[in-house]
């Protein structure tokens, strides 16, 4: 006998086994009961929750030699035929890949035909919304005078992409993401079925992984047997997923929000030395400044902890604000670790950024503090003012805000990274009137800058900055002139707004 996948070989047979969408089940029951059955339903909702095998127990309904009415009786000749995927009279339709009119007016010509040996003959469109737009139309006019012995099944995990025209005409029904309970009960049967042995919280984690989708959850269950065996521990299952349930996650959030910089960049190092994947490590990082944030906003019930767990995640709460979470949260969630997943810099940073009161410099008309800071000299320029403009006195001006001026060009350009080619690639040398001279070190940033739709760019965002229009004019002043190395965190201290107020000996 030839083995089938778990999700093909547990797929419900009657409505009453359909996991976590009793109000669909339900309606379609009563309407067979009833003798009401409709000429075209929708079913909407997300992959993997029961679309198509609820389509396929009501084509087995409707044309059950046991009386057709209320559930399958699956034992007939045509409820037998219609589960192994042989009757001639239920036909599925993949509208991802027979998408065309042509397709759509040939199913049009044999909707003509009456059953073979069914009472109905049952379409099953799967994927509807990928229908081009004259192939909805050829399929509208069917739906709007199909024969009385035909039912169509529409099927979408994207219902706002349907026609309108098409949805007016079937009865709709929403298929809703399945709870984890919902999930890891189904798994515990298949696996009791199947003689596996597994612990309860390995099915509680691969329940949360498949997202609401009990097919992937399936299908996660499947490669673990194959790879396990009949014995699976949740180590296994972490493993298998790629989660390392390392509980540096929940230190370094910890250190996060209480704001202790030392702890957090020691743990943080400590996970790049043991060799972990650094984009799964913070996806738990931000997982858990996730239920951090439901448990201190009082949703505690939306949060999948242990009493444990939760006294901890409580104990966290009480000493850091929603802001706080708020932003720590923003942070990690926005790193993208797809390019470099083994440098542990843009962790560095956010965990900086999230220690200080403030995560960016004020704006320049903002009144700043009084601070002691060694006094430059304004030097005199010879040149007559711009009537109706005032500019700064000097180019030393220009330098202490000159990483202001950077900030403000994050996110700006084609890639949004136009202040990582000025950035530590140049320096105000000179102003000219209106004109700023920048001097860069490498031939290659000046040419990136210089062509015109960056410069454009660059001359608006220092106007804006410095509250007056400007030009730049770009020099290369070569590699020696660039300052001396500092510290990845010391340059993003001072990208932030940081003074150096004592140089370093030696």
């Amino acid at each position: 006998m030839t083995s089938q996948v778990f999700y093909r070989k547990w797929r419900p047979q009657t409505l009453g086994e359909v996991v976590g969408q009793e109000h669909v089940t339900r309606t379609l029951e009563n309407a067979l009961l009833m003798g009401r059955v409709a000429h075209a339903y929708l079913f909407c909702g997300p992959r993997g929750t029961g679309k198509t095998s609820t389509g396929r127990i009501l084509a087995k309904a409707v044309n059950c030699l046991g009386g057709g009415r209320g559930e399958p009786c699956n034992t007939c000749s045509m409820c037998q035929a219609i589960t192994e995927g042989r009757a001639l009279d239920v036909i599925e339709v993949d509208a991802a890949s027979n998408r065309g009119i042509d397709e759509i007016r040939d199913l049009r010509e044999k909707v003509r035909f009456a059953p073979n040996m069914a009472r109905y003959k049952v379409y099953i469109i799967d994927e509807v919304h990928m229908l081009t737009e004259p192939a909805s139309n050829a399929l509208l006019k069917t739906l709007e005078e199909p024969p009385p012995y035909v039912i169509f099944i529409l099927a979408t995990t994207a219902p706002h992409k349907v026609a309108t025209t098409i949805l007016s005409r079937c009865q709709r029904f929403d298929f809703r993401r399945l709870t984890q309970d919902a999930i890891a009960g189904k798994l515990e049967h298949i696996c009791e079925r199947e003689g596996i042995r597994i612990e309860p919280e390995a099915l509680r984690l691969i329940a949360r992984s498949a997202t609401g989708s009990l097919r992937d959850a399936e299908n996660i269950l499947e490669q673990l047997y194959a790879y396990y065996g009949t014995d699976i521990s949740l180590p296994q299952v972490r493993a298998l997923l790629g989660i390392s349930g390392d509980p540096r996650a929940h230190e370094v959030a910890r250190y996060i929000l209480s704001r202790d910089v030392t702890a957090g960049l020691r743990t943080i190092n400590s996970v790049v030395a043991d060799g972990l994947d650094l984009r799964q490590f913070n996806r738990e990082l931000v997982e858990y400044l996730r239920m951090i944030l439901l448990v201190k906003s009082g949703s505690e019930v939306a949060v999948d902890l242990t009493q444990e767990e939760l006294e901890d995640v409580k104990s966290i709460c009480a000493t850091s604000s929603t802001e706080q979470i708020l932003k720590a949260a923003k942070l990690f969630g926005g790193i993208d670790l797809r390019l470099d997943s083994y440098s542990p810099l843009p962790l560095e940073l956010a965990l900086v950024e999230c220690a200080l009161e403030e995560g960016r410099p004020p704006p320049p008309d903002a009144k700043q503090p009084e601070r002691e800071a060694p006094e430059i000299e304004p030097k005199p320029i010879d040149r007559a003012p711009t009537e109706g403009k005032t500019y700064p006195p000097n180019v030393e001006y220009l330098r202490q805000n000159w990483g202001r001026a950077v900030e403000a060009l994050r996110g700006v350009g084609s890639k949004g990274n136009l202040d990582a080619f000025l950035r530590n690639a140049c320096e105000p040398v000179g102003l000219e009137d209106d004109t700023i001279i920048l001097g860069f070190y490498y031939e290659f940033h000046k040419e990136k800058i210089e062509d015109p739709k960056y410069c454009h760019l660059v001359e608006e965002k220092l106007s804006e900055v410095f509250g007056q229009p400007y030009k730049i004019r770009c020099t290369l002043i070569g590699k020696e002139r660039r300052p001396p190395s500092r510290g990845h965190l010391v340059k993003a201290a001072m990208e932030m707004g940081a003074m150096i107020i004592e140089p370093e000996e030696g």
